[in-house]
């Protein structure tokens, strides 16, 4: 998990103290989830025959975010226009059983609510069916406007989702103005809409910032580079004070006003036919974050974890807060056998994801092991570690090593966000891992070429990438060994110099090579 637990716990302590109100403003949907098994093909058309075993109506769009903010402890109420049909009757009952209050909805006589009805046999989405309310009148947009403003009084935050199935901003953005809340937050297809408003955070995905700016952003990781070099046209176009893009599988990045650098999450992939209403949640989790004055950065890493949460479930689901503390306080699933690996690569690779494999001992982890691991987690969707054994580390490395047990340099490994599976291996190279996961990229850190490389052969014999990324000198093993020794013999009164300290760990040690660079391995 990429965000850390104290924030987690220290956020939603936060939020059962204080209770903050947020005002969902935005387009109501009804999600209906037809389920089945799919049997066989129809004689009638090229199509499955579904058996239903079940069907499920939840809230969605608007009312999801609303939901999902309530989930995790924010009173809500929620803005928004439904009709008086069976579909509306059914998404109000659902956000009342919910907990959230409905006496601001805008019911229309004689219209329909917006319903999505998705069919699903076996694990795949076989039609999606939306039937959409029609275009409101200006008589409904004024009482619309009137339940914002009677809505908003007190309000901590307040969020918009704008689908473009009925809200418009030139409704809505004047009553925010004259009553501001503590944070706005817009979700929005089109965001220039609302840039009038200055909203305090915009979440747009990668569709709908290259429709903001009009150009490809590319695909899979280049995507983070191409958001972070438009930073200055987001930001402008959408009036925000910061904007988080979100890429699905490859996280989001966050845009902010003084800064160059984007912020980076990191997402726990799932199946694309899985997810639905993440992005529902990532804006709830956001909001109710900023509701109680926790930084943007705190609120995008809090709402990228509560969005890992629902992109594991199927259909329209819900991040609670007591979820949300149990998916980054349980035991890691980290460390791994090779079984258990071989089968979490090929379930990765089945969903599309790229897969990253890097091996060395970690034996006292340093800046070195942590840049050259974040580098070689930017190359795929899931990095693997392979841990040298106890007993092959002393055997590359002297008797004296290794410093800190296999156990305890998996959990250290397991801890780290960009890091997704640990493993440990008792061969001397990983060669034979390597020939069992068959990953698509091979990297190492330090100062090597693939030439020198045992792995080399192996993976680009099957088609796979060998990559060599930067090293950071002196941070190795070797040189942390070093000064702890040379401090040592400092306070020991030791006449030893420290050349003749620094040539025997070199000698003793791969990690030290003949001409003075450092290698972190």
């Amino acid at each position: 998990m990429s965000v850390d637990v104290r924030l987690v716990r220290d956020l939603v302590a936060t939020i059962d103290d204080r209770e903050p109100l947020v005002v969902v403003i935005g387009d109501c949907i009804l999600d209906r989830w037809t389920v089945g098994e799919a049997e066989r093909v129809s004689r009638e058309a090229p199509a499955p025959v579904v058996r239903v075993t079940e069907t499920i109506a939840v809230p969605g769009g608007a009312a999801n975010t609303a939901v999902n903010a309530r989930a995790l402890g924010a009173r809500v109420r929620m803005v928004g226009l439904i009709g008086d049909d069976e579909a509306g009757d059914v998404l109000r009952e659902r956000l009342e059983t919910a907990g959230v209050d409905t006496s601001f909805l805008v019911e229309i006589t004689g219209a329909r609510t917006t319903t999505k009805s998705r069919v699903v046999g076996g694990d795949r989405v076989v039609v999606r069916v939306d039937d959409l309310a029609g275009t409101p009148t200006a008589e409904h947009n004024e009482r619309l406007a009137r339940a914002v403003a009677r809505a908003i009084r007190c309000a901590d935050a307040a969020v918009v989702c704008d689908y473009g199935l009925g809200v418009r901003a030139e409704d809505v953005v004047p009553v925010l103005d004259r009553d501001r809340p503590g944070a706005i937050v817009v979700d929005a297809h089109d965001l220039p809409r609302w840039a009038s408003l200055r909203p305090d955070l915009v979440t747009p995905n990668a569709g709908e910032a290259a429709a903001l700016l009009g150009r490809d952003l590319g695909t899979g990781a280049d995507r983070v580079a191409a958001v972070v070099d438009a930073r200055a046209d987001v930001l402008a176009r959408t009036g925000a004070r910061a904007a988080v893009v979100t890429l699905d599988r490859d996280g989001t990045v966050l845009l902010e006003r003084g800064s160059d650098e984007g912020y980076r999450t990191r997402a726990v992939p799932a199946s694309e036919q899985q997810a639905s209403g993440a992005g529902d949640t990532f804006c709830a989790a956001a909001s109710v974050a900023l509701a109680v004055d926790a930084s943007v950065r705190d609120a995008v890493s809090v709402a990228q974890a509560a969005a890992d949460v629902v992109v594991r479930e199927a259909g329209t689901s819900v991040c609670s807060a007591a979820a949300l503390l149990a998916s980054v306080t349980a035991p890691a699933a980290t460390v791994v056998d090779h079984d258990e690996l071989a089968v979490a690569v090929e379930r990765a690779r089945q969903d599309g994801r790229r897969v990253v494999f890097t091996n060395g001992c970690f034996d006292v982890v340093h800046r070195g092991h942590t840049t050259y691991l974040r580098q070689a987690r930017d190359l795929g969707d899931l990095l693997v570690v392979a841990l040298n054994d106890d007993d092959s580390v002393r055997r590359l490395k002297g008797p004296e090593r290794p410093i800190n047990p296999a156990e305890d340099r998996a959990g250290v490994l397991a801890a780290l966000a960009c890091v997704d599976l640990v493993t440990v291996f008792a061969t001397d190279t990983p060669i034979p891992l390597i020939e069992r996961l068959r990953p698509e990229v091979y990297v190492k850190g330090g100062d090597y070429s693939p030439e020198m490389l045992r792995e080399t052969a192996v993976v680009r014999g099957y088609g796979g990438e060998v990559v060599m990324v930067d090293y950071v000198p002196e941070h190795s093993t070797t040189a942390v060994v070093r000064r702890i020794r040379e401090a040592a013999a400092a306070s020991a009164g030791s006449t030893v110099p420290a050349a003749a300290t620094t040539a025997t760990a070199a000698a003793t040690d791969p990690e030290g090579t003949p001409d003075g660079k450092v290698i972190p391995q």
